[in-house]
């Protein structure tokens, strides 16, 4: 338990590379939000699994910062207010990473088990519905002007801050699967050719 209070040298190695990775990823962003959004779902979960809830939620915190300036879009713009809730959206899959999924991965084993799966998929869902409500359902219709022309995307806008993050959410658990996988066998091998 102390181990994982700790924030030393590789819990902090360890987290910058994650938000490198999620800010190279923030550079296609505008390409599609099934690129940019699963890698930065996994690279929180990850934080969490890898390291603590702690840099997980640092990472929630500063990747919707990043996104703004990397690629903001007209929507971020035009209701700014937004990156507090795609912030708390994110930190609702570190938070909930950490109480449903962190013991079973830490245990060891095939981390593919159907239980896990089923956590990854509420997680999600908890995500996703989060930002429904407060982005998609409250936020936008709100903030966004009749006037504006954004106005008219507002169906797109309101897909995208909900059933998209749930999706990206799922994608990047199947991402976390296999690398937390690839990572601790590799780690196990390691340790064997060292004893």
């Amino acid at each position: 338990m102390e181990n994982e209070r700790k924030f030393g040298t590789k819990q902090i190695a360890i987290t910058a590379v994650l938000l490198a990775i999620c800010i190279i990823s923030q550079v296609f962003k505008n390409l599609s939000v099934f690129i940019t959004g699963p890698i930065i779902n996994a690279c929180i979960a990850l934080a969490v699994l890898m390291v603590n809830l702690p840099c997980g939620i640092v990472l929630s915190i500063i990747t919707p910062i990043t996104a703004y300036f990397i690629a903001a879009s007209p929507v971020m713009a035009a209701v700014p207010a937004m990156i507090v809730f795609i912030m708390l959206g994110n930190i609702v899959l570190a938070v909930l990473t950490e109480v449903l999924l962190k013991k079973p991965f830490k245990h060891g084993g095939n981390v593919f088990k159907i239980p896990n799966m089923v956590k990854a998929v509420l997680i999600s869902l908890a995500k996703g519905a989060f930002m429904g409500l407060t982005i998609s359902l409250w936020l936008l219709p709100t903030f966004i002007p009749a006037e504006s022309p954004l106005r008219g995307k507002l169906p797109v806008f309101q897909r995208t801050f909900s059933l998209y993050q749930f999706l990206t959410a799922c994608i990047g658990f199947v991402y976390v699967f296999i690398i937390y996988t690839a990572l601790r066998k590799s780690e196990t091998n390691f340790q064997k050719s060292d004893s």
